[in-house]
């Protein structure tokens, strides 16, 4: 794979360790790990932390919103779109607590033509963020 290959986006939150926003693979656009922090800063969406960085409270149907925008910012900026993703691995770091929100607002983001999903629960993400979506979507025709 060439350096050609990689997309890094301008408007997503910068990756947290050494990897592209995404690669191209033929017609296929592969995600790396994308969540719901804001580019430019370390503020993350629906979380409040104490003075040693740990999670006092957070707010999944905001981290949602966010994560969604982050994965359209890499999607477009790419020359794929939302509605061209075909897999989507979601992480969530509470099932149980989060998944009904997390499902609802999936259910309305993709109101039409769904692409494949698959739902797990970790003990923890990188950084203090309760959902990341790793995704797999078309480019062109």
């Amino acid at each position: 794979m060439s350096q050609d290959d990689r997309i890094e986006s301008k408007r997503a939150p910068e990756p947290v360790g050494h990897y592209p926003h995404a690669r191209r693979v033929g017609n296929l656009l592969f995600l790396s790990g994308v969540g719901p922090r804001e580019r430019g800063s370390k503020k993350i969406p629906g979380v409040e932390l104490d003075g040693q960085g740990n999670i006092v409270s957070y707010d999944i149907e905001t981290q949602c919103h966010s994560v969604f925008r982050n994965v359209r910012y890499i999607l477009e900026e790419a020359g794929s779109s939302w509605d061209r993703l075909v897999d989507v691995t979601v992480y969530l770091t509470n099932m149980k607590a989060d998944f009904p929100t997390y499902n609802r607002l999936w259910a309305e983001y993709f109101q039409d033509n769904p692409p494949c999903r698959t739902t797990l629960e970790i003990s923890r993400l990188p950084t203090p963020i309760a959902i990341e979506l790793k995704c797999i979507a078309t480019l062109g025709d």
